[in-house]
């Protein structure tokens, strides 16, 4: 993107851009240079540890997949866990970042607001440092693959054990969204299933923006015969350009009447503001519902 289109963005007072959005456009016109994976990683290590988060490495396989929890840990009947979304997975429409760990953790922000038993789960290669077996196709056509599912079902698995926890709420943000839908298809022991900004229905997302398919991954949509009995809340935003409320709802389509999905739409939310700020708010409102 030319400087001149960062500039004219900049001055233009019908639009108001989030402070995520205005870094990718600095950071495809080559105004500003992309943090470094460490500096990416120290920041997330920042935020979680002024509310005494700790972060660890959980070795699933094939790979491993980087978490945060609280340094005390308290047994609980019920965690919660919330799963990032895809991160810097791309620089440009056709430049492929070469790590996807996040520039802003949503997730993680909005689980560090949660006053219940809560754990993170990032996605597989954000954070990390010595995975060789992390390869682009994890954070673009494969990310929701068979093995990403495995692999982050046994991080569930991993962290229920270290919570000594019985049952769970799984919430996740963007991709986040895809993993934990399709996760709570394969458990038996998920309580509730939130979404914010998901991409559940990523058939529907890439024909929208006349994308590729991803063709090495798993659909959420497809599963709707095994999540009918979860309760789920979907959370999408009016302003949300990137998996707008036509996915949420494609997805929604897929069940019966009388076994449809809550979707909850957040009028003048985009895909990434407010979700953190609002968070608190939101949370309280459906466990209220439920």
């Amino acid at each position: 993107m030319p400087r001149a289109l960062v500039e004219q963005a900049l001055i233009n007072n019908k639009t108001t851009l989030t402070a995520v959005t205005l870094i990718s456009l600095l950071l495809i016109a080559g105004c500003v240079s992309t943090p470094t994976h460490e500096e990416r990683l120290l920041n997330a290590d920042s935020l979680a540890g002024q509310s005494g988060w700790r972060g660890i490495t959980l070795p699933t396989s094939p790979f491993k997949l980087h978490a945060f929890l609280p340094a005390e840990i308290q047994p609980t009947d019920l965690l919660s866990v919330y799963i990032e979304g895809d991160g810097l997975a791309w620089l440009s429409r056709r430049r492929i970042s070469s790590n996807p760990t996040p520039l802003k953790p949503i997730a993680l922000q909005m689980a560090l607001q949660d006053q219940g038993a809560t754990a993170y789960l990032a996605r597989p290669c954000q954070y990390a440092t010595d995975n060789k077996t992390c390869t682009p196709a994890l954070w673009t056509s494969e990310r929701f693959s068979s093995q990403v599912i495995a692999a982050s079902n046994n991080a569930i698995n991993e962290l229920k054990q270290r919570f000594h926890a019985k049952r769970l709420r799984l919430i996740g943000y963007s991709g986040g969204g895809a993993v934990a839908t399709l996760l709570a298809a394969r458990r038996n022991d998920v309580d509730q299933l939130i979404t914010v900004a998901g991409n559940l229905d990523h058939a529907n997302w890439t024909r929208h923006h006349g994308v590729s398919p991803l063709s090495g991954s798993l659909n959420p949509a497809d599963e709707w015969q095994a999540l009918q009995s979860i309760p789920q809340t979907h959370f999408v935003g009016t302003d949300d350009d990137i998996v707008g409320p036509h996915v949420a709802d494609s997805y929604r389509a897929r069940f019966p009447p009388d076994k449809q999905p809550e979707i909850r739409v957040i009028s003048g939310a985009d895909h990434h503001c407010c979700w953190a700020e609002q968070w608190p708010d939101l949370l309280r409102s459906v466990k209220t519902a439920n």
